[in-house]
């Protein structure tokens, strides 16, 4: 690359962060000294508001208050407010979204809610490139109510349930992932939910790696339902607790698969029998690990006054900027992510044969992205927290580590078992 290059390269790095200046969200988090945060589609970075939210809820909430906050500090309420509190990102009214549980026990619920649903059903499509949590769920669901699995790439969902139709087979419903975990590919969910709906199945969506960087638009979709986890995106913490969306039209005929007394529509009157609860709240199981849910509450504040449409806007830029940069730094670069902004979440995935020596020879230098097998580089780029000057600090290091063969060091050839 030649100076010239590289003077503009980061000549335009500093003009699109005053361009996106409004977006530059990093005064609401806080982040270490030194480090190229590209591993938030994995675990997001500490919101500032969070550590003193845990405090009071450990000091004051529970050391204080002691049972009494169950009441006084709405303890009870809260799987369902912080489900409204979330409800602006995905683009869903209030009263749809509850919050607690992970994301592999509300997959759970909401699959065995469309057997329910579409009681004639007996096909389950699903895409073969989902997180493997989601297959292994859906497999799990699909023996239990005696549906047939069929796997098909979301791109090819059109043709499969035509086929499936000319079979005569009934499709219950189409569980799909917004985002590919390894390839940041971005998948229409407006055009794949209309084709479920067209074919006479649910929509059932995982959001767990656009919730919170990509407008979702859940209600004006008419998505029947939608999980996702609070850690990446959201910011929640390690094990941040999952969120459910339950269409308002579908929640009279939700039934929950694990019911437990927190769902009861009377808990405290311990009746022997069940019966579900009025609204989303139907979805909840039991006691809620509190301290998580509240932090991914405080957590949610970084969204203040921020549309997720501009946080998107960011996205794409920074995105579209990084992938520019190593294109120019390494050339020859292949990318698991597509080019096109229409088409690509909030992450850039690179190719390489020793993908995780690279990644560990990142993180030597600061730069923290992760592995994912067999072959790629997966930088995520949460957008409130990185700036266009980032991603060329990181596309450098990218360069440099391949330039001098850091990614072949003895050290890289066993991988440990947590990657």
């Amino acid at each position: 690359m030649t100076s010239t290059r590289e003077t503009e390269l980061r000549a335009r790095a500093a003009q699109l962060d005053a361009a996106h200046a409004a977006t530059d969200l990093r005064t609401r988090f806080l982040l270490p000294e030194g480090v190229v945060y590209l591993d938030g589609n994995s675990l997001g970075a500490l919101p500032a508001g969070v550590p003193a939210a845990v405090e009071d809820a450990v000091r004051r909430q529970w050391g204080r208050d002691l049972i009494a906050s169950w009441n006084s500090h709405g303890w009870w309420q809260a799987p369902e407010r912080v489900g409204d509190r979330l409800a602006p990102l995905l683009g869903a009214a209030a009263g749809q979204v509850l919050v607690g549980e992970s994301t592999t026990v509300r997959l759970h619920q909401a699959l065995h809610a469309a057997a329910r649903m579409r009681p004639a059903g007996d096909v389950l499509v699903v895409d073969p490139a989902s997180f493997p949590t989601d297959l292994y769920v859906s497999a799990g669901v699909a023996e239990q109510v005696g549906w047939q699995v069929v796997e098909c790439s979301p791109d090819e969902l059109a043709g499969t349930l035509a086929d499936l139709g000319s079979q005569g087979r009934s499709v219950a419903a189409v569980s799909m992932s917004h985002v590919d975990f390894r390839t940041g590919r971005l998948w229409d969910l407006p055009t794949i939910t209309a084709q479920a709906h067209a074919a006479g199945a649910l929509a059932v969506w995982d959001l767990c790696h656009s919730a919170g960087a990509v407008p979702v638009d859940l209600d004006a979709h008419d998505v029947d339902l939608a999980v996702g986890c609070g850690y990446k995106f959201l910011n929640g913490g390690p094990g941040a607790p999952a969120f459910l969306y339950v269409a308002h039209r579908h929640l009279a005929a939700f039934s929950n698969v694990l019911p437990g007394w927190h769902g009861h529509a009377e808990p405290f009157a311990m009746h022997a029998g069940y019966s579900p609860a009025p609204g989303v709240g139907r979805a909840r199981i039991g006691t809620t690990p509190l301290l998580s849910l509240l932090a991914l509450e405080a957590a949610l504040a970084v969204f203040d006054g921020v549309d997720v449409r501009a946080v998107r806007a960011r996205s794409l830029s920074l995105t579209a900027y990084l992938r520019e940069a190593i294109e120019t730094l390494v050339p020859g670069t292949r990318f698991a992510s597509p080019a096109l902004d229409e088409q690509r979440g909030s992450q850039v995935s690179v190719v390489h044969p020793h993908a995780y020596g690279v990644v560990q020879a990142l993180i030597a230098r600061g730069v923290i992205g992760d592995f994912r097998t067999p072959d790629v580089v997966r930088l995520g780029v949460a957008a409130p927290y990185l700036t266009h000057g980032q991603m060329l600090e990181a596309a450098t290091a990218l360069a440099q580590v391949l330039a001098q063969g850091e990614h072949l060091d003895p050290a890289y050839a066993e991988r440990p078992t947590v990657t």
